[in-house]
């Protein structure tokens, strides 16, 4: 009669809560009289409170259970019990971490930042890689830690531990693409290039976009001949036969990205023999030119001010249908103004308009130098409306431009004018040239006073007097006949001199 009286007995409702199953006590039993000490919660237990407790009485709980906090290990275990829910791992890290309960190594950083990768957590995911970097410290008991060929980098030893822990995360491939990434971000370039190595010599290649990202780098850092020759290593564009498996094995090509990267960094570096070269092989690859193609090789013709051959590249866009960006606009816009051909350019500017393409600030500034350089400053002016209209301002040489066309012309106080509204940005500064034409002007107008507060005020710019800033001064007293001033000036200019 017991047994059924038993089975209707409820479970009290505390017990669910409380009364969790425990590993057995890591102590033998006390003698008696003596307390006992307390047990650690199995792995299991503080699985169940993540899970089941509710987020508001989770950590409080936990806190109380495990007041000691865990091992790496521990850690590690836990986490993979919970790898399909990364949220709740990451906030159990943080938690970790905030309440100082677990002093992290390479291999509880691996396991977290496998949950993440492979629960597409990618920002978090890099966010504790470069944490890994900066702050782990491997610990000589640590099997993981027996790295013998990298025991000098942190990087390639977090590469290592990522590679033993991978199987056992269930992770996914591009967990090494975020660590290529952070690394770059870091610039830690050395480290990104052998860990790339090293996934190539285990037939695994990285992604494109990462590739990109690495020869991109490399090109900013060391010139765009070094991130030739990293394109050719990752691609295995010059593997031996014998090597031709680990290409294949990796079955990577490079993009059109890959090959505008080379572009424009050749281009940058003044190479543009070479950007025809990779424009070239970008033709040869199964890769098709877009528009940034046809912008870069565009840009190389207007350098050489090959205006007639860029008309054509433009023409030939249309017929592909390619989209006329605003970047192949300014392109083009660009290569007239430096040609002298400023109408040309504006021919342009104003399809641009028509086509509801937006101009930026390289449009305004390639035709409102071009003008002033050609002399038409009317012209210049009404674009230097539209710029303003636009939200956009000068920039120093621009603002030189405009002064020495309005002074050209003596229209000192539009030049003052637009001088005016440029500096109404207390970050902008004129350029030396700019405060020299003004303050040249000023005194020539017999405007000393206000040619003084200019200089003065191009003094708290940084810039000191010159020889030129002299002169105009000098000039000014000669005809006002103040000769005291005049002495006075020559003894303080023919000082810098000797200094």
């Amino acid at each position: 009669m017991s047994v059924p009286l038993l089975k209707r007995t409820p479970w009290p409702i505390r017990n669910s809560i409380f009364k969790l199953p425990f590993s057995p006590p890591f102590f033998s039993s006390s003698p008696p009289g003596e307390p006992s000490p307390p047990t650690k919660p199995s792995i299991s237990t503080v699985v169940s409170v993540l899970t089941h407790q509710r987020s508001k009485s989770r950590w409080r709980f936990l806190n109380s259970l495990c007041p000691d906090g865990f091992d790496p290990g521990e850690f590690s275990d836990i986490l993979l019990q919970i790898k399909n829910n990364p949220h709740l791992a990451l906030r159990f890290f943080l938690w970790t971490q905030n309440k100082s309960l677990c002093n992290h190594n390479l291999v509880s950083y691996s396991t977290l930042i496998h949950v993440l990768a492979r629960g597409r957590l990618r920002t978090h995911a890099k966010d504790v890689i470069q944490t890994a970097i900066r702050a782990a410290e491997l610990d000589d008991g640590d099997d993981y830690s027996k790295c013998e060929r990298f025991s000098s980098s942190r990087p390639l030893k977090l590469f290592e531990t990522l590679v033993k822990t991978y199987k056992r995360c269930g992770s996914a491939p591009f967990v090494f693409d975020l660590l290529i990434k952070a690394l770059l971000d870091s610039k830690k370039l050395e480290s990104a290039i052998q860990i790339v190595r090293m996934l190539r010599s285990r037939g695994i290649s990285p992604q494109i976009g990462t590739l990109n990202s690495l020869i991109l780098l490399v090109s900013k850092c060391q010139g765009a001949n070094a991130g030739y020759a990293i394109f050719r290593e990752v691609f295995g564009l010059d593997c031996e036969i014998e090597e031709e498996i680990v290409k294949l094995k990796a079955g990577v090509s490079p993009n059109v990205h890959t090959f505008n990267t080379l572009m424009e960094c050749f281009y940058q570096d003044g190479l543009v023999g070479r950007v025809k070269e990779m424009w070239d092989q970008l033709a040869d690859s199964d890769s098709i030119p877009n528009s940034y193609s046809y912008s870069i090789l565009m840009a190389v013709l207007c350098e050489e001010k090959r205006m007639g051959e860029a008309e054509e590249l433009w023409e030939e866009m249309k017929i592909k249908k390619l989209e006329l960006d605003a970047v192949a606009y300014n392109t083009i816009i660009g290569g007239f103004c430096k040609a002298g051909n400023v109408h040309r350019a504006e021919e342009f500017y104003r399809e641009m308009e028509l086509t509801g393409i937006e101009s930026t600030f390289s449009t305004f500034e390639h035709l409102i130098n071009g003008y002033c350089e050609t002399g038409d400053v009317d012209s210049a002016l009404l674009l230097y409306k539209d710029m303003r209209r636009k939200h956009f301002s000068l920039d120093a040489s621009m603002l030189e431009g405009f002064t020495r066309g309005l002074c050209a012309e003596t229209r000192l106080l539009e030049a003052l004018d637009v001088f005016g509204f440029a500096i109404e940005d207390s970050k902008f500064c004129p350029t030396m040239e700019t405060y020299e034409v003004l303050i040249n002007g000023l005194c020539h107008e017999g405007k000393i006073e206000a040619a003084f507060k200019l200089q003065a005020q191009m003094v708290g710019k940084g810039f000191k007097p010159n020889s030129k800033i002299y002169q105009s001064f000098i000039d000014a007293y000669t005809k006002e006949g103040n000769e005291e001033m005049v002495e006075k000036l020559g003894k303080e200019i023919l000082e810098i001199q000797l200094s």
